[in-house]
């Protein structure tokens, strides 16, 4: 068996991505390091459910974690994920300016014809 394409490995990375709380703590953790308790505070979900997400977070190797006593802290493996997160918020914000754009000019669309 050969090496998996890159094209299949993006697709698994971006799979890996592809849930809400995953999202969450990428972004919480792009202002520098977080103990579990304060992302905990911040998302508002089961401990046994972040501890799941933080889990597969940590195998995929995206954050680390650290212990500090008996404080959990976790942080973003590089940089380039705090500019992944970013260029994602600016794509969003460009096709939802888009959707908007289509939507004044099928209202405008409608409104000629009547």
């Amino acid at each position: 068996m050969g090496p998996v394409p890159l094209y299949q490995a993006k697709a698994e990375f971006f799979r890996m991505l592809g849930h809400p709380v995953r999202i969450r703590v990428l972004e919480l953790l792009q202002n520098g390091p977080m103990p579990v308790r304060d992302l905990l505070a911040a998302i508002e979900i089961e401990p046994s459910s972040l501890s799941q997400q933080l889990a597969v977070l940590r195998r995929s190797g995206i954050v680390t974690s650290a212990r500090d006593g008996s404080t959990v802290v976790y942080q973003l493996a590089g940089g380039d994920v705090a500019d992944l997160m970013r260029a994602a918020r600016r794509i969003l914000t460009e096709m939802l300016a888009g959707q908007h754009e289509l939507l004044e000019e099928l209202r405008e669309a409608e409104a000629s014809t009547q």
